[in-house]
């Protein structure tokens, strides 16, 4: 059960980066953001300007290294694996 909630907590990880990119919609939009998140102007306008996929940007060191899981449990999120872990102890 532990690998299974490990699992499916990374998925879920990974979805909300990617509804979260996505939602960015423009080039503009996204540079932006990148830059409050800390991305130096020019990584930011490199990586706003990526040609990838929605579900490959989501998992590639582009969102991974901005939107962390830190960010994710300030936000509110809760990550099932942590849950589950402490039931078990």
């Amino acid at each position: 059960m532990k690998n299974i909630m490990q699992t499916i907590d990374e998925w879920l990880r990974k979805r909300i980066r990617m509804i979260t990119w996505k939602r960015w919609k423009k080039v503009r939009t996204k540079f932006e953001n990148l830059q409050k998140l800390g991305v130096a102007k020019g990584k930011a306008w490199q990586w706003a300007n990526t040609m990838k996929s929605y579900w490959h940007t989501a998992n590639s060191w582009i969102l991974t290294t901005t939107l962390t899981n830190a960010r994710f449990e300030k936000q509110g999120y809760l990550s099932l694996y942590k849950y589950y872990l402490g039931i078990r102890a």
